[in-house]
């Protein structure tokens, strides 16, 4: 409840924030902090000279949705197998048998300290030419790009949910019988899945924005397709101002349901 104008300005109990502050005072900065960064965005804009040309871009304006419709529909898919391919890898890291469970730790290794860019062009001017992939599969090979990329991280967010669980439960449920697959279903998994689902909804933003860099293998998502119709608009800001809008439309709700998650999730230890 507000009672003063402090309460709108000042976190209750201080620094250390534990206490949350009153709605209004949330929904208030926050529409404070959104009007000043759109203000210092519409202030640079104006002082610039610039010819505005906002009808040739919206006469492309289908050409812009089909290309974030094609964005939403490869990060559905790629967030999917993912999920499975990090999973997956998390298990191997974690594996009895020694080759496994190494080959995934240099998987891991390798692809989270490779630029994805490079890893594209790799995997589809190397891999690809070897193998003589047309040009039919591009779409598939950019989301088994993607998966592989964004599968080392999500494996470390898994990892680090799996050996979260303390070894008095995991010994605990040896101890009344349990077989390993059993222990991870009714043990690990439960517990984990708290710690790993709010960095891991965190991690499809990562994967969004990372989906653009598919536009180098000629792949028509929203990038691409704002690329193409600045080449034959020449209205690189009247092009690029919506690319950035489509891309927040996305991001912006998944980051806030990641930060619900968080607050949702978290106990006291």
């Amino acid at each position: 409840m507000i009672e003063s104008w402090r309460d709108l300005v000042l976190a209750p109990g201080g620094a250390k924030g534990e206490a949350s502050p009153p709605a209004l005072a949330k929904v208030l900065n926050t529409l404070l902090a959104l009007l000043l960064l759109i203000g210092a965005v519409w202030l640079s804009l104006l002082k610039l000279s610039y010819n505005w040309n906002w009808p040739s871009v919206w006469d492309h304006r289908g050409e812009l949705f089909l290309g974030w419709l094609t964005t939403v529909g490869v990060t559905a898919v790629a967030l999917v197998l993912s999920t499975l391919g990090g999973f997956v890898l998390a298990l191997f890291q974690r594996s009895f048998i020694l080759p496994l469970r190494y080959s995934a730790k240099v998987v891991v290794e390798v692809v989270r300290c490779s630029p994805l860019l490079v890893l594209i062009l790799l995997f589809w001017y190397g891999f690809g030419g070897v193998f003589q992939i047309g040009n039919e599969y591009r779409y598939v090979a950019g989301v088994l790009i993607l998966t592989l990329f964004e599968s080392a991280y999500i494996s470390e967010i898994m990892r680090a949910g799996i050996e979260s669980v303390g070894k008095t439960q995991i010994e605990s449920a040896r101890a009344i019988g349990f077989t390993r697959a059993q222990t991870y279903r009714y043990v690990i998994i439960p517990q984990a899945t708290r710690q790993v689902l709010p960095p891991l909804v965190g991690q499809l933003v990562s994967l969004i924005k990372d989906s653009s860099l598919l536009s180098y293998i000629a792949i028509q998502e929203f990038t691409f397709s704002a690329q193409q119709v600045n080449s034959n608009t020449y209205s690189t800001l009247e092009t690029y101002l919506p690319l950035a809008v489509g891309y927040l439309v996305l991001t912006i709700p998944i980051s806030l349901w990641s930060r619900w998650l968080e607050r949702r999730f978290k106990y006291e230890t």
